[in-house]
């Protein structure tokens, strides 16, 4: 086996073969981007990190040297047996850091020499992010997109998963940014994902991908702080259209299951920002409601009020339009017109 591998040689030639990514990166760098499926073992905590990049810089490369080999030969000892683990479990370890620097370079010589099949990701997760930029665009070049439209609360997202259950490619946008496109979009959700963790999931995606016609929900050019990028977001405007409809009591009851879950909080904070489109009265009024629990009038008023109004004024044209109550219903029936009425491309 190579010691050091770039990406693109791994995706050529290992795509079969039983390997698992490395992060030696500190938490932080981890937690905000990774390649899609790696564990982090770092050799630096996010302190630690901070104080040699500081030396780094301030003081000298020698003594920032000294100092993280000093760390990183004080965590061997428990950095071995995490890595001795998921030896027992796969054929291959890729390590990689930022660029293929320091710390993946002083382990990977280590651990081949105490019989472990360790690999150097090479440039690390630069590389990486350079084979992305340079592929991505290229994968979307191939895909003709059969793009679903419906106001708020129609079911759009179930009906994607439900279609990728019964083994139809699908691409979760909203799933790829963990955020859903709105001010609200956030609610439940946690963190959202950086840019370039939502276009190497987006990359994940379509990559695994079985045929080149995919289904995707349609999305503005942002999805909260994400970006779609042009190439895609094209793609999509030039993709098939169809228009997801359902009723109101749907619409709410879709609502109520992705958004209230204990989340009181983060509805009320969201509401906030629409004081400026809404007024206070109204958002009060909400916010009241919220505390006692009654959730369906806010939702049908931010449906009515709010989210209708905005998708009012488009000109779109759509091949075909279907009724939905049942996700899964609604995803046979697509699928059913599909193959009737698209050409595989």
């Amino acid at each position: 086996m190579f010691e050091q591998l770039k990406y693109e040689d791994i995706v050529k030639n290992m795509i079969e073969d039983d390997y698992i990514f490395i992060d030696v990166r500190s938490p932080k760098e981890f937690e905000a981007e990774t390649i899609p499926g790696a564990i982090n073992i770092p050799i630096f905590d996010n302190e630690e990190r901070e104080l040699i990049g500081t030396v780094y810089k301030q003081e000298s490369i020698s003594k920032a040297k000294k100092i993280g080999i000093k760390v990183a030969s004080d965590k061997i000892p428990q950095i071995y047996e995490k890595v001795l683990e998921l030896d027992e479990k796969y054929k291959s370890l890729i390590f990689f850091c930022a660029r293929g620097g320091f710390r993946s370079s002083s382990l990977v010589p280590l651990f081949r020499t105490l019989g472990i099949d360790a690999v150097k990701l090479d440039e690390g997760y630069k590389g990486y992010r350079k084979y992305i930029n340079k592929s991505l665009p290229k994968i979307v070049e191939d895909i003709k997109f059969v793009v679903l439209y419906g106001n708020t609360g129609t079911g759009k997202t179930d009906i994607l998963k439900s279609l990728e259950n019964k083994g139809i490619d699908v691409l979760d946008l909203e799933g790829c940014a963990n955020h859903r496109g709105s001010i609200l979009g956030s609610v439940g959700l946690g963190k959202q994902n950086t840019q370039k963790m939502f276009e190497s999931l987006v990359y994940e995606s379509l990559k695994s991908r079985k045929t080149n016609l995919v289904f995707v929900e349609g999305e503005s050019k942002r999805i909260g702080k994400d970006i779609i990028p042009e190439y895609l977001f094209n793609a999509m405007k030039q993709g098939i259209n169809l228009k997801i409809k359902a009723s109101m009591e749907t619409r709410i009851n879709n609502i109520l299951k992705d958004y209230v879950h204990g989340t009181d909080d983060e509805l009320i904070e969201a509401l906030n920002y629409l004081r400026k489109y809404l007024g206070d009265k109204n958002i009060d009024r909400y916010i009241q409601l919220i505390n006692d629990h009654n959730y369906s009038p806010v939702i049908e008023e931010l449906m009515t009020k709010y989210y209708d109004p905005l998708y009012e004024h488009n000109t779109r044209k759509y091949l075909h339009v279907f009724y939905s109550e049942k996700s899964d219903k609604t995803a046979e029936n697509i699928i059913e017109w599909t193959n009737k009425n698209i050409p595989k491309p």
